[in-house]
């Protein structure tokens, strides 16, 4: 029974899979990047060099790079699979609550669940571990391009990367899934069922706490950043983008829904289309959280650290040296795609899961005009919540830096920064959200409505 659980889910919700095993691949990827840069770079890859390029590398200080790209690259990925698995699970609710109501144990459901997690992530992570290959191979040729590594050092492929990646990909995956299941699973199926309707209300008794604890904690190394140097206050900034991350994370709804009715009420002002988007954002806010917060990583790290550099360059003249530039920019690359496959795959989630709503609009009449614009305002919802408070995020992580460096908070940002987040966050939302509307318009209404 469990395997059959497992495969009438993968087949029922295919699109929710598929975005777990693309997260899962993205993560994989990256992370055996991260891995065989760090061997390539680390006492044992660099053994055979000479005295001068074992030097430039110490004083380059390419092994710490390495640490802290494959550490932030782990903390991404669990991030990135841990959300995307979650939301796959919550779409089984209803499922879920129906098996359980003829008989199903909850340790099959679990079971059930973590067949899924292992069908999805198992493939990926394999694959992603030979992507990986290829990517630190060419992170490797631009490092020595910008000066970070000697010419004579040569790139060396890891079989050490390969369980690193089962471990992230896969691990991660089937934890996220059980826990996700976990709860749900234990309840009564008459409660089961109605949640799986009206969706859980609260945060739960563990997650609330934690979450105000994680926002508390960068409020507070915020300010003692603050009375810092400036080196030492640049480098515990990472850890205060973190920070809040996972407090918004972790408070999901709490942060977002203020910060979503506010955006939504600027935007129902443009019409029909738009008053059903605010109304369909503001009824369901643990649903649209859950694609804001991967948008609100993007916008985060991507204002801080472009901020960062356009900063020091408007104070001194020199954003820093070139290599460490650029291999900035690279991180900061990486944790934005992260964070925006994670973005992209949740609001595609939700999409299709809606796609009997989609359907109802057509059959009481709703043109297929007056569907897309809603879906469009909804994109507009969503990706200006995240620019709010990715905002709100990044300027509160630059703030102790820039005080101690150039006595102002204010980061320095060309026009062309701010356009250029907002343009691209935009344009992710409209394409995920937009698609998957587009297709169910292709089918038959009716069709739509009786299948689900």
């Amino acid at each position: 029974m469990t395997t059959g659980l497992a495969q009438a889910a993968l087949r029922a919700h295919r699109p929710a899979f598929v975005g777990t095993a693309m997260a899962a691949l993205f993560a994989a990827t990256v992370v055996s990047a991260s891995t065989m840069m760090l061997t390539s770079t680390s006492a044992g890859g660099t053994a055979g060099l000479s005295a001068a390029a074992r030097r430039q590398i110490t004083e380059n200080g390419v092994g710490d790079m390495a640490v802290v790209l494959l550490i932030g690259s782990i903390y991404m990925s669990i991030f990135v699979v841990a959300s995307t698995m979650g939301t796959a699970v919550a779409q089984q609710h209803r499922e879920l609550a129906m098996v359980r109501s003829i008989g199903a144990k909850p340790r099959q459901i679990r079971r059930a669940v973590a067949g899924q997690a292992l069908a999805a992530s198992v493939p990926a992570a394999l694959a992603g571990f030979v992507l990986g290959g290829f990517g630190a191979r060419w992170w490797h040729a631009g490092m020595i391009d910008h000066g970070l590594l000697p010419a004579e050092a040569a790139f060396r492929f890891s079989w050490l990367a390969l369980p690193v990646c089962l471990g992230v990909a896969v691990v991660t995956t089937t934890v996220a899934a059980l826990l996700s299941a976990l709860r749900f699973s234990l309840l009564r199926p008459t409660r089961a069922l109605s949640e799986a309707a009206t969706g859980r209300r609260g945060l739960g008794f563990l997650r609330a706490p934690l979450g105000v604890l994680a926002v508390a904690g960068a409020c507070v190394v915020s300010v003692l950043l603050s009375k810092q140097p400036a080196d030492a206050a640049s480098e515990g900034a990472f850890l205060v983008l973190i920070l809040f991350c996972v407090g918004a994370g972790l408070l999901g709804p709490r942060i977002i829904g203020p910060a979503a009715w506010l955006v939504s009420a600027l935007v129902g002002r443009f019409g029909p289309s738009a008053r059903l988007a605010m109304l369909n954002v503001r009824s369901q806010p643990r649903r649209f959280s859950a694609a804001v917060v991967p948008l609100v990583l993007v916008v985060g790290f991507g204002l801080t650290k472009i901020g960062m550099h356009t900063t020091a360059q408007h104070h001194t003249g020199s954003a820093g040296s070139t290599g460490e530039v650029w291999l900035d920019y690279v991180g900061t690359g990486l944790y934005a795609g992260f964070a925006a496959i994670a973005a992209a795959n949740t609001l595609a989630m939700i999409s299709f899961e809606r796609r009997r709503d989609v359907a109802l609009l057509r059959v009481v009449g709703s043109r297929r005009a007056q569907v897309g614009a809603m879906a469009a305002w909804e994109a507009v919802v969503v990706a200006g919540t995240a620019l709010l408070l990715g905002a709100a995020i990044a300027l509160a992580t630059l703030a102790p830096i820039l005080s101690t460096a150039f006595g102002s908070a204010l980061p320095y940002l060309p026009w062309a920064v701010p356009t250029g987040v907002a343009t691209g966050t935009l344009l992710l939302t409209l394409l995920a959200t937009g698609l998957p509307v587009r297709a169910v318009m292709r089918k038959r209404a009716i069709s739509v409505v009786s299948a689900t």
